[in-house]
C-alpha cells in the first residue's frame, strides 16, 4: 500500500507607508519560515513498516529486492517534501511487529534472499522523526483477501470460513496485534527519545458492497474485509494514543479512491493491478497521497 509547499508571497502597496507596514509584518513570518527550513534540514527520519509503506512493484526499487521497497513510497515522498537531512527507510514487505526487533527472512518467488536486519537497527538517539505502518501482516489480511476471491456469484461466502464457534478469527488476530504494537511504540521511544512518532492506519481498499466482478469479491465479503481493516485502524489508533504516538488516519481521505474506482482515481490496486504496484497494495498515486496526509499532520 507518495508531498508540501512552503512559498510565501507578499505584495507591496503603492504608498511607501503601506510598504513599510507590510515589510515589518512579513519579517517575523520570514524568520519563522527560515527556522522551519533549518529544522527540516537537520531532520533524521526513520521509516519503519510493512508493504503498505514500502511500495512493492512501484518503480524504482531500492534496498533489498525482496523487501519491495520503492523510491516512490510515502517515506521518500515525505522526505523530499520535508527536505530532511537523512532518510533511513527500512520498510519491508511481509514485515510484522516481530521484525522491529528480530531479523526478517526474505524470499522472492520461493528463492531464499537472505535476511533483513531488525528494523529498529535504523533508530538512534539522533532520530527526530519516525513513521510506522505495521499490523496488517500480524492479522494476515492480505492472505485473507486472497482467500476471498470468488468468481462464482452464487459461491460460498469467504467470511464464513473465518468463523469458529461464532467468533471471528481475523478479529481475534487484530486484537492480539494491539499489545505487540504497544511494545513496538515503547521500543521506538526508548531508542529514539527525541523523535516525533507517527503511526499510520490503512486505507480504503474496497467500497461498501464491493464491485463484483471488477473486484472478484462478493458484497458481504467486501464489507467484512474492509470492516476488518477499519477494526485494525481502531486498534492502531488506540495503541498510538496509549503509547505516546500520533495516529495518522489515511482511511477517511482515501474514501472514493478504493480499488473499485477508475485507474486515474484509485490509490490502491485490486486483484489485477492497472498500474505498477503489487495486487491489493497502494500504487504510486496512493503513496504520494499518504505522504501528503502525513505531511499535513506534521505541519499542522
Amino acid at each position: 500500500m507518495n508531498v508540501v509547499p512552503k512559498l510565501l508571497k507578499g505584495a507591496l502597496g503603492a504608498a511607501a507607508a503601506t510598504g513599510l507596514v507590510v515589510a515589518g509584518a512579513a519579517a517575523p513570518a520570514a524568520a519563522d519560515s527560515a527556522a522551519t527550513a533549518d529544522a527540516a534540514a537537520g531532520e533524521v527520519y526513520v521509516a519503519l513498516g510493512d508493504s503498505m509503506a514500502s511500495g512493492p512493484l512501484i518503480p524504482l526499487p531500492t534496498g533489498p529486492l525482496a523487501c519491495g521497497r520503492s523510491t516512490e513510497n510515502y517515506a521518500h515522498e515525505l522526505a523530499d517534501r520535508l527536505d530532511v537531512a537523512e532518510l533511513r527507510d527500512v520498510t519491508c514487505s511481509g514485515a510484522k511487529t516481530d521484525h522491529m526487533t528480530q531479523p526478517q527472512s526474505l524470499s522472492l518467488l520461493d528463492v531464499d534472499m537472505g535476511e533483513a536486519p531488525p528494523q529498529f537497527d535504523a533508530l538512534s538517539a539522533d532520530t527526530t522523526l519516525v513513521t510506522l505502518t505495521i499490523g496488517g501482516n500480524d492479522a494476515g489480511l492480505v492472505g485473507v483477501a486472497q482467500d476471498c476471491m470468488q468468481l462464482n456469484p452464487l459461491g460460498a461466502l469467504c467470511k464464513d470460513g473465518f468463523t469458529e464457534g461464532g467468533a471471528d478469527t481475523v478479529a481475534q488476530r487484530i486484537e492480539a496485534m494491539g499489545p505487540k504494537l504497544g511494545a513496538v511504540l515503547d521500543g521506538i521511544h526508548a531508542r529514539a527519545p527525541q523523535a516525533r512518532v507517527l503511526v499510520t492506519g490503512y486505507g480504503d481498499y474496497i467500497k461498501p458492497g464491493g464491485c463484483w466482478p471488477y473486484q472478484p469479491v462478493l458484497a458481504p465479503d467486501a464489507d467484512w474485509l474492509q470492516g476488518s481493516v477499519n477494526h485494525m485502524n481502531r486498534v492502531i489508533a488506540d495503541r498510538a494514543a496509549a503509547h505516546g504516538a500520533e495516529y495518522v488516519d489515511v482511511f477517511t481521505p482515501s474514501r472514493g479512491h478504493d480499488s473499485c474506482q477508475s485507474p486515474d482515481k484509485k490509490w490502491v490496486e485490486g486483484y489485477v493491478p492497472t498500474a505498477p504496484a503489487a495486487p491489493l497494495h497502494p500504487n504510486a498515486r496512493g503513496e504520494e497521497a499518504y505522504a501528503g496526509i502525513i505531511h499535513a499532520q506534521l505541519t499542522g
